[in-house]
């Protein structure tokens, strides 16, 4: 168990390792997968000489097997002892392969197994530093794809290379070198095998991959599918919508039903050919040996001999035709896992200006920005200076920009012209990482995770005191209902916090955000899905959260915004005007009709 957890920690320390192997995109998937075997070519020759041992039993058989038929066959010439000496050389070589299988197998597993823990380590790791707009074009579905099924795959196909393929290749080259040394005539005749198999892979290769291809996007469109169905299921049954999402579940089912008959098709017959080829060969192997032997030119037993190792070759041939399947699926796989890692869209922070102490001014000098492929500029000539300690709020219709503000205050987005100066430092050049340690996100639906609200609260800090998570609980306004729960502060919130209410989620969400002890709020419509009453215990907690720090608030309920130092009003990703709630009541303009409206 130990050595286990220690191969898979050693796995994930080697995820920048997979990451480096990923990037070379000359790189083909068998480069790929030899580059990501590297650190563990000694676990692997071990494993292939324990391998050699082990496979012992099969080229000795038909040695064993023709001279004991030999000495049946012609008594006159051998005497008993040679029948007893091949049965304890047999004997001895068959109970062997207990121990030096389980040597192959131990070796050869912490290699693979390290390896399928370095390559998942290797996608989390590209999953965490890919910017936010990848993840938006991801689904979430098709990611778990990737690093479940995929890995698994290319972790089946390593297992299919070393078990099936390596001792494939050693039976064949045995084989053949044994039977050299008997019979050069006979062993050109088995030759003739390597064009029949290369004629076979050929004939199926493109079919099989472009079959692969198409079977595993339609899983990833599953796997996508299913998530978005299991998030909207509260929402489903509340419309009575069951049958609906039940038929566009089974529409996919029925096409990936299609593509995989598809795919097994092409395997099978594949597969007969391969099988029906190779049948033939060894009848004709069987009828040439026999005729050399009906001429006195070979003993008899040695037709045993040549058959025998004729059928190890046939069958490690088969046994490598037969997997070529498999491993097309591995190599289709290894080009999945390649489209993350090798994605150019990253945050990257290497080199850039580490934060360890943030004031909050800010400043946005003329940003302009429009998402790549579209003429359309979400912000455009936005200028604004934001003092440090103070309150913000956006407001406006959908659509106008709100939301995009605070993505750039986060430094989820990067101005397309202009700049957004943090401390008069541009955030191009911040490492935002440090940056983001000085900042607290509370957004409309808050995540929860399902652990205790104690974990909750303090998600991804160490050494926090029962003190200061009971003060933060006070201040967020959560202390009576903590009080009320049997468990207090050690509930388990459930998945996503299903078995809270949405005002106790944002109250939760709050304290997470105290805790840290942040510079910079970004509260984005923190109490737009709130009853009054939640509304009103989540406003008492924002008041604490946001005393003395640089705040950013995005609300619709432009009631919640009275008390902000500055309002700045959007439309059409410009500012159309800015000032405090009463001047812009008195102003009576764009701030004033959308007060009107909520009326």
């Amino acid at each position: 168990m130990a050595e286990s957890t220690a191969g898979i920690q050693s796995g994930a320390s080697l995820g920048s390792t997979f990451e480096q192997a990923a990037l070379e995109k000359e790189a083909s998937p068998l480069k790929f997968l030899y580059s990501i075997y590297k650190g563990n070519f000694l676990n692997l020759g071990i494993s292939f000489l324990f391998l050699i041992v082990k496979s012992a039993p099969v080229y000795v058989l038909p040695i064993v097997t023709a001279n004991i038929i030999n000495i049946a066959t012609a008594p006159e010439k051998h005497s008993i002892s040679g029948l007893w000496i091949n049965f304890a050389v047999i004997m001895l070589v068959i109970l062997q392969n207990i121990p030096t299988h389980a040597a192959y197998i131990s070796f050869l597993s912490r290699a693979i197994r390290y390896v399928e823990a370095g390559l998942r380590s290797a996608l989390v790791r590209k999953l965490q530093q890919l910017s936010i707009n990848s993840h938006r074009e991801l689904p979430a579905g098709k990611l778990q794809s990737k690093v479940l099924r995929d890995v698994e795959a290319v972790e089946a196909m390593s297992k299919q290379i070393m078990i099936a393929l390596m001792p494939a290749m050693l039976n064949i080259v045995i084989a053949f070198s044994i039977t050299l040394s008997y019979s050069w005539m006979v062993s050109l005749f088995f030759i003739l095998t390597i064009p029949m198999s290369v004629a076979l892979v050929t004939m199926f290769r493109r079919k099989i991959r472009t079959k692969n291809k198409e079977f595993r996007q339609e899983i990833e469109q599953m796997s996508s599918r299913v998530s978005e169905m299991v998030e909207m299921i509260p929402v489903t049954k509340a419309h009575g919508l069951e049958k609906v999402e039940i038929r566009k579940i089974d529409s996919t089912l029925r096409s990936i039903q299609g593509k995989g008959y598809r795919l097994d098709l092409v395997e099978a017959y594949f597969g007969a050919s391969n099988w029906v080829s190779f049948q033939i060969f060894q009848v004709f192997c069987l009828l040439f040996t026999a005729y050399l032997a009906y001429l006195g030119k070979i003993p008899v037993g040695d037709v045993v001999l040549y058959q025998g190792y004729f059928g190890m070759i046939l069958g490690s041939v088969t046994g490598l035709i037969t997997i070529y399947p498999q491993l097309a699926k591995g190599f289709e796989s290894i080009s999945s896992i390649r489209e993350i890692l090798m994605s150019p869209d990253i945050e990257d922070n290497r080199g850039k200006l580490k934060v360890a102490e943030v004031r909050g001014e800010f400043r946005f000098d003329d940003v302009e920005l429009s998402y790549p492929g579209s003429e359309h500029h979400v912000l455009e000539h936005l200028s604004l200076e934001v003092r440090a300690g103070e309150c913000i709020a956006f407001v406006g219709a959908s659509g106008a920009g709100k939301s995009t503000v605070l993505n750039l205050v986060i430094g989820f987005l990067h101005p397309t012209a202009g700049r957004v100066l943090m401390d008069g430092v541009d955030m191009r050049q911040l490492n935002l990482r440090s940056y983001r340690k000085h900042l607290a996100v509370v957004p409309q639906t808050n995540i929860l995770f399902s652990g205790t609200i104690k974990d909750n609260i303090t998600y991804g800090l160490t050494g926090i005191t029962d003190e200061q998570i009971e003060r933060v609980v006070e201040m967020a306004n959560l202390k009576e209902f903590v009080n009320q729960l049997p468990n207090g502060l050690d509930t388990l919130v459930g998945e996503h916090g299903g078995k809270l209410s949405g005002g106790q989620r944002q109250r939760i969400a709050i304290a997470r955000a105290l805790i840290r002890d942040p510079k910079v709020i970004i509260l984005d419509e923190a109490t737009s899905a709130l009853d009054n009453e939640s509304e009103f215990h989540v406003q008492k907690a924002m008041q604490q959260l946001i005393k003395g720090r640089t705040t950013f608030i995005v609300a619709h309920r432009l009631s919640t915004i009275r008390d902000a130092d500055r309002i700045v009003v959007m439309k059409q990703g410009r500012i159309a005007e800015v000032g405090t709630f009463e001047e812009l009541m008195a102003a009576e303009g764009e701030f004033y009709q959308l007060k009107k409206l909520q009326l």
